[in-house]
């Protein structure tokens, strides 16, 4: 069976609890939720709740001049799985801190070395990514001087 598990603010806040969130197939049954739980992940399952979360209404045009016609969303299937004391599953990557430095004493580390050495300074403003924009954002480009 394919259990994806959930990655949300949510999800972090309920993992504390040792309880973790998967998007299941519609029609799993607890049993076949836990075994396959503790096949792919290797740990031991107290608890399986799960839920149904409807599907919001869609609108959709049927042309120019006629009337939106509506439908529903997908249903999504949820399972809140609860693990073992002691058992964990990676779900979220956390990285530890580089170097064992503080954010702040990083960047402070890299405006004296700017200070020291201007070409490199020149060098680390520069990125090479172009400039994220908005969905609806259109580029602008003419004599307005806009990148």
């Amino acid at each position: 069976m394919l259990i994806r598990p959930i990655q949300t603010e949510k999800a972090f806040a309920e993992q504390t609890k040792s309880t973790y969130i998967f998007l299941i197939p519609d029609g799993a049954s607890k049993q076949s939720i836990k075994s396959a739980v503790e096949k792919e992940h290797k740990v031991s399952v107290i608890s399986v709740r799960t839920l149904t979360r409807k599907g919001k209404p869609a609108r959709f045009s049927r042309g120019k001049r006629a009337y939106p016609g509506t439908t529903h969303r997908q249903d999504k299937h949820f399972a809140y799985v609860t693990l073992k004391d002691g058992d964990k599953i990676k779900v979220f990557d956390e990285e530890p801190a580089k170097d064992g430095k503080d954010t702040k004493d990083a960047k402070a580390a890299d405006a004296k070395t700017a200070t020291d050495n201007p070409a490199a300074a020149s060098e680390a403003n520069q990125t090479t990514e172009p400039k994220k924009r908005g969905l609806f954002a259109r580029r602008r480009t003419g004599s307005r001087g806009d990148k």
